[in-house]
């Protein structure tokens, strides 16, 4: 899907949406909150744990996460979280560690020493990914939020006007 065809899919999708402009801008900042963090296979359900109790709107909290994670935003998205990460928690995750485990997996190493070393990398990696995509992810929900509820604030005025006019 070409990239502007996208935009407009996503645009009508939130021009269909209706509800408080609050719950639905909730909705959007849950969504993007969680669409740039790296936490790709548990988007839907992190989406419903967020969204439900926090009483945002969960299909506009989807459809922006969805406008945000998608297969060409992945690869800037984890490494920006990977360089965030990295400077916030300075020398967990370097790229030469990354090729020192690849060494190892070319080595005569046993398995279980490959496990082991495995394990610990993976603990590292997903702490250094997390805080960085937490970090990452902050000015966009914050500023995604502001956006969505004027946006959806505008639309609603705009809808009065239209049914009173009719």
């Amino acid at each position: 899907m070409n990239p502007n065809r996208a935009a407009k899919y996503y645009y009508l999708k939130f021009l269909r949406l209706q509800g408080d402009p609050h719950s639905l801008a909730l909705g959007v900042a849950i969504g993007l909150f969680v669409g740039i963090t790296p936490t790709i296979p548990l988007h839907t359900a992190l989406i419903v744990t967020l969204a439900w109790p926090l009483r945002g709107n969960i299909l506009a909290a989807l459809i922006a996460s969805m406008a945000v994670s998608n297969p060409l935003t992945w690869l800037p998205q984890y490494y920006f979280s990977w360089q965030m990460g990295n400077w916030l928690l300075p020398g967990r995750l370097s790229w030469d560690r990354i090729q020192d485990l690849l060494g190892v997996f070319a080595s005569d190493a046993s398995f279980r020493e490959n496990l082991a070393r495995l394990g610990q990398m993976g603990l590292e990696a997903v702490a250094v990914m997390l805080a960085g995509g937490v970090l990452l992810a902050i000015p966009f929900t914050c500023a995604g939020y502001i956006l969505a509820f004027k946006f959806f604030r505008a639309l609603r005025k705009k809808r009065r006007e239209k049914h009173i006019l009719t």
